[in-house]
């Protein structure tokens, strides 16, 4: 009935009236049982009028000082030290008073009834009065929130890093009221804190913490990674890998720099992100070579407003370059980035230019080129979806190797400085279209180099599936899991190399930097990564379990899918750079003169809308290109007896 009443009127506060004469009750209160104990409890010889006459002295000293501090005016059931101090104030100026009427009284002995109360009686009042005060707001706030989280369960949190972040972690949650959380224990990897307490909370090793036996005697259900020093990422990694397999949901507090208005609040911490244990540390850029590679240059990205294309350009206007022209046919997503670019880089922007315009149509890029003159190009136009693009062999082809080859011509003919091309590791020995018309763009601006007369430098990046990128795999799983499932992968046994945007970026630039002309950069992107495993990992990092909340359903292969990707194709070599993570693919010589056939025939059926000879074409610019899953595998068996012909 109590807790009913309290919670209906939990929105309610009490005057700052109710409170102050409340404070001035206790006051009273704390006055009489001074004077008691000052007589140790012998009513028969405390004084005449020492209740009575000095009482009014006592209250307006006090009052004085509760005006003054203005302790009764803070919600109670919110009590603080902030509110504890405001009292010390209030009976700091009430006991100041006391002791200037004593002064008085000794001036002026005709005040002495009603204004001299011995200094023993004031010195107890004092210390009294702080305490019955405080305890009483402590009190109240403790009843209420007892009553407030009665009937739920709390939340008992372990927090990984007993620092300072840790340590505002630790508060922040035990200030939250509409959580309630129960620390059980900091974890912490410096062995001089393990074994101590920290304000009352004992610090753990991992292992200790993590140790089944005592998860389940204390009940832990939650870990929150609160260390704002560098961590690597195997080291993440591993240890969420540990709390998953002990079924703990896993938080991270984020970067100080993101906190609003330098404080940690509970709606900032938020579970921990699959592209947080897949990433790693991006790529360091030679930044002195890129700036000299870009300054004062006109530069233009085209399919600028994509995943690629757009970290591009935000990355190269901070180069100083003369101009970046943004170049993209999708004008929704361009007029994002335009608005993005304007508002979070303003003085950058001013460089900038954004341009509509489709790398299919020559005339009028060939306008552009006049207009602007760029010395350096960043090609990331492209169609990159497998599936649409095996059903679209029309497009794929239009925009990969027709529009490719418009920028690249244009590049050669206006004696562009550079010209790098983002490429994919779908390139490498293809099964499906996409990758065939990618491949076949690193062929024709590989003949490009190798012109007498060219003298622009054209250089290929190839790396793997970005984390992030537009209809990339893992904000599908997200989206899938929002839904409640299930999950659906083509096969258990698919693998894929991950990279971050920045990432794939730095390694544009680093590489357009470096690179000086006919290059295939390659990236050493690690270990390959089950996507089976990377579902069931999202699965648990959202705080479900497999087969109960939600399902993983193999659907298959798609057309033109394969289960693993490869970053050298079958006659590939690579020889290192100075960079550690970034090798030069050393392709196989082929027959230009049997190519540019190829390329001609390639050319005349997407004129035709062929879409059959399309592939044929393809095939054979691309000897390696054979067909997985798809309506196009037949044409690989009519292409084989070509296939030795292409090749020196």
């Amino acid at each position: 009935m109590l807790r009913k009443f309290i919670l209906k009127n939990s929105n309610r506060f009490l005057s700052r009236w109710v409170v102050f004469l409340f404070d001035l009750v206790v006051i009273t209160f704390a006055y009489q049982s001074s004077v008691l104990l000052r007589y140790n409890l012998e009513v028969s010889q405390i004084p005449r009028g020492l209740f009575s006459f000095k009482l009014p002295l006592i209250v307006t000293g006090y009052a004085l000082g509760f005006l003054l501090s203005r302790s009764h005016i803070g919600v109670i059931r919110h009590t603080s030290l902030t509110d504890a101090y405001a009292i010390f104030k209030a009976t700091l100026i009430g006991i100041i008073t006391v002791f200037l009427a004593n002064l008085t009284a000794y001036t002026y002995p005709a005040f002495e009834p009603f204004f001299f109360v011995p200094n023993s009686i004031a010195v107890i009042h004092f210390l009294f009065s702080i305490f019955l005060l405080v305890s009483s707001r402590l009190m109240v706030k403790i009843i209420y929130n007892r009553f407030r989280t009665a009937s739920s369960r709390k939340k008992k949190v372990l927090i990984y890093g007993a620092g300072t972040s840790g340590m505002i972690t630790k508060h922040t949650l035990l200030h939250d009221t509409s959580n309630d959380f129960e620390i059980q224990g900091f974890i912490d990897d410096n062995p001089s804190k393990i074994g101590k307490k920290i304000e009352g909370i004992t610090v753990y090793s991992r292992h200790k913490a993590l140790d089944e036996n005592f998860l389940q005697k204390n009940e832990v259900s939650q870990v929150i990674i609160s260390i704002q020093k560098e961590m690597s990422n195997q080291k993440r990694s591993a240890f969420v890998d540990e709390c998953l397999r002990n079924n703990l949901s896993v938080k991270i507090v984020p970067p100080v720099d993101s906190w609003i208005h330098g404080e940690l609040s509970t709606k900032q911490i938020k579970s921990v992100r699959i592209e947080d244990l897949l990433e790693r540390a991006p790529i360091e850029l030679d930044s002195a070579n890129v700036k000299r590679e870009l300054k004062n240059k006109t530069i233009l990205v085209t399919g600028a407003a994509g995943s690629i294309g757009s970290e591009i350009a935000r990355q190269v206007l901070h180069y100083s370059p003369k101009k970046v022209i943004l170049l993209d046919q999708a004008e929704s997503a361009m007029y994002g980035l335009q608005f993005e670019l304007k508002n979070k880089l303003p003085r950058l922007f001013e460089t900038a230019e954004c341009v509509i315009a489709d790398v299919r149509d020559k005339r009028r890029l060939a306008s552009l080129f006049d207009l602007y003159k760029p010395e350096v190009v960043f090609h990331a136009a492209a169609y990159k979806h497998v599936p649409l693009m095996e059903a679209n062999a029309y497009e794929a082809t239009g925009v990969n190797v027709l529009g490719t080859k418009n920028m690249a011509d244009l590049s050669f003919a206006n004696k562009v400085q550079k010209f790098v091309m983002v490429s994919t590791d779908k390139a490498v020995n293809p099964t499906n279209v996409m990758g065939a018309t990618k491949r076949t763009a690193e062929v024709y601006t590989r003949m490009l180099s190798k012109h007498p007369d060219c003298e622009t430098q054209f250089i290929t990046t190839r790396f793997g599936n970005v984390l992030g990128s537009n209809g990339s795999v893992i904000p599908i799983f997200r989206k899938q899991i929002e839904e409640g499932g299930p999950i659906t992968i083509t096969d258990k046994n698919i693998t894929r190399f991950f990279m971050t945007i920045p990432e794939a970026c730095n390694l544009v630039l680093e590489a357009g930097s470096m690179g000086k002309g006919g290059e295939i950069f390659v990236f050493d992107m690690g270990r390959s990564v089950r996507i089976y495993d990377l579902a069931k990992k999202m699965i648990k990092l959202s705080g479900l379990t497999l087969n109960k909340d939600i399902e993983i359903v193999e659907i298959g292969l798609r057309p033109g899918e394969k289960l693993y990707e490869e970053l050298l194709a079958n006659k590939e070599n690579t020889v290192p750079t100075h960079h550690p993570k970034i090798m030069i693919a050393t392709p196989a010589d082929l027959n230009y003169r049997q190519i540019n056939s190829a390329l001609q025939r390639l050319q005349a059926s997407h004129r035709e809308c062929q879409t059959t000879d399309i592939v044929r074409a393809l095939k054979e610019i691309v000897p390696e290109f054979i067909s997985n899953n798809s309506e196009f595998s037949e044409l690989d068996l009519k292409s084989v007896e070509h296939d030795k012909s292409f090749l020196e």
